[in-house]
């Protein structure tokens, strides 16, 4: 009885073992495989300035709040915004898409944030955009609102 009571303790530890050691990501949908494109990405809008070509807010083009200025994106994760008069300062990332509400479309989320009052132009920007598609030239991302579903566009394109 002893022996069949210490085998019984001996498999529930192995199997309590294989699942610390063995996850769910042997089938290669991890999070790291995300690291290459975050990577280029990264590098690809640190690499000279930017401008916003088309911001469209739930419907409306809202483009000119954007007009003459232009983005600096920090390798320490600094974003600078200026029109030659004005200069406002922030923070920007790319990371994997930790939320069940991220479009299912982008993996991957590119976040911006000035801290600007609510009612500035600039806190339209301040969010955690699905990136849509990106290229040497143009980053092209989409916020869908938890609260009433609506959809904003925003792109930046190199200067």
């Amino acid at each position: 009885m002893k022996t069949k009571a210490l085998y019984s303790i001996l498999l529930m530890m192995s199997f309590s073992l294989m699942s610390f050691t063995c996850s769910d990501d042997d089938d290669g949908n991890n999070q790291d495989d995300n690291s290459q494109e975050i990577a280029q990405i990264q590098t690809t809008v640190e690499s000279g300035d930017w401008i916003v070509t088309s911001y469209i807010d739930s419907g409306t083009d809202e483009t000119n709040d954007f007009n003459g200025y232009t983005f600096t994106f920090g390798t320490n994760g600094s974003i600078t915004a200026t029109n030659g008069n004005t200069t406002y300062n922030g923070t920007w990332s790319v990371t994997d898409s930790n939320s069940n509400d991220d479009s299912p479309d982008s993996d991957i989320d590119f976040n911006i944030s000035f801290p600007v009052p609510d009612d500035h132009d600039f806190d339209d920007l301040n969010d955690d955009w699905d990136i849509i598609s990106h290229s040497n030239n143009m980053i092209s991302l989409r916020d869908v609102s938890g609260g009433d579903g609506s959809v904003d566009t925003l792109i930046f394109e190199r200067n």
